[in-house]
């Protein structure tokens, strides 16, 4: 009797009712949904959550450059993809270090609820008492200023054979009107004035005037204001940090690349663009393991800082082996290019990229 056919689920290909997967598309043959298999498809699908994982963990602990170099060489399939891999160990980091975040956002929220009220604000209720105290600001302010002006006229005065300027010159640079104004971004005011007109519910537009910010400064001056009396107001310098690092995630896809830039700069001549980028996908999920563990195990046990900062420190040893097996170059030539990159990363990309995910963060929290 010759087999039955029967028809794929998934395809409504016909195939040997025999067959434990459809030829035609994979799916297994008359397979009952649990619980098990819902996730474990889910996992799999995503994130290749396979035997591939474990056999590639393994090599990427503890076998610097090899899954690279595997890669390269064909071996794409007995490996998982390093973008997948990378993708799946950053979900897993930030998961664990959102512990971390929040811990931190609240112990900050309450450490500045705690400064301000430790710093009351004196709020002067009396209109001559703060007619009186406008009063002696402003003749500080114009003091200061007088001095200011008078150092810089003397100046002037006395290298008039350097500038070529004559007296009514000098007077009429004097009395312009935007050389007393200072257009830089200054949040050093008078916190009892503020805290003053915040407590008669004074409009913000009059505070950002008593904060110094002047009718004709741009959009981005006002922005900056607007969000300092944000936070002067509710003191939540913890979403800020919240924000900072829900950035970062982001800002992890523009890094990668640039270190993989790197690494073409100091290796030009060895191979394609892509090839370093495969090596970085690697490199960042060792790092992100690595962190994974510090952060993890944090959570539990308060590890001694010295023992977080030699594994940190570990991240550079691993690079540098990396490299040499992978690009196979000589030990000091490897060592070299290393520290060139980790170097040109941690002091000048990550910095300049830290400034600009906290700008932003202070701009829309």
């Amino acid at each position: 009797m010759g087999n039955q056919l029967i028809k794929c689920q998934n395809c409504e290909s016909e195939i040997n009712e025999e067959f434990e997967f459809c030829p035609n598309c994979g799916q297994k043959v008359n397979e009952d949904l649990t619980i098990g298999v819902l996730f474990y498809n889910t996992i799999s699908n995503y994130f290749s959550f396979d035997a591939r994982f474990f056999k590639s963990f393994i090599p990427l602990m503890f076998k610097p450059g090899y899954l690279a170099r595997k890669f390269l060489e064909g071996k794409r399939l007995l490996y998982l993809h390093p973008a997948q891999m990378y993708l799946f160990i950053t979900v897993v980091f930030f998961f664990i270090f959102s512990f971390t975040v929040r811990n931190q956002t609240d112990t900050l929220n309450k450490e500045l609820k705690e400064t301000l009220k430790s710093n009351k604000p004196v709020v002067i209720t009396d209109s001559l008492e703060r007619r009186k105290n406008d009063s002696i600001n402003r003749i500080e302010t114009l003091r200061k200023d007088s001095i200011a002006r008078a150092e810089v006229r003397k100046a002037l005065d006395d290298n008039k054979w350097i500038t070529g300027m004559d007296d009514k010159q000098i007077d009429s640079l004097m009395t312009r009107d935007d050389f007393s104004k200072n257009k830089s971004v200054n949040f050093d005011f008078n916190e009892n004035k503020i805290d003053s007109l915040i407590e008669i519910d004074a409009s913000d537009k009059e505070i950002y005037k008593t904060m110094g910010l002047e009718e004709d400064d741009g959009w981005f001056k006002k922005k900056l204001y607007a969000q300092a009396l944000k936070f002067y107001k509710a003191r939540d310098g913890g979403n800020i940090l919240k924000a900072f690092y829900d950035t970062v995630p982001i800002a992890l896809f523009i890094l990668l690349p640039i270190f993989a830039f790197i690494l073409k700069i100091l290796y030009f001549n060895k191979g394609r663009y892509a090839h370093h980028l495969v090596f970085s996908f690697y490199y960042f999920s060792f790092l992100f393991t690595v962190f994974s563990i510090i952060f993890g195990v944090n959570i539990f046990w308060d590890v001694p800082d010295g023992i977080d900062w030699l594994i940190a420190l570990s991240t550079f040893i691993y690079l540098f082996i990396a490299l040499k097996r992978f690009y196979g170059q000589g030990w000091f030539l490897s060592f070299f290019k290393s520290s060139v990159a980790t170097f040109t990363f941690m002091l000048l990309v990550v910095p300049t990229a830290a400034f600009i995910i906290g700008l932003l963060s202070f701009m829309i929290y």
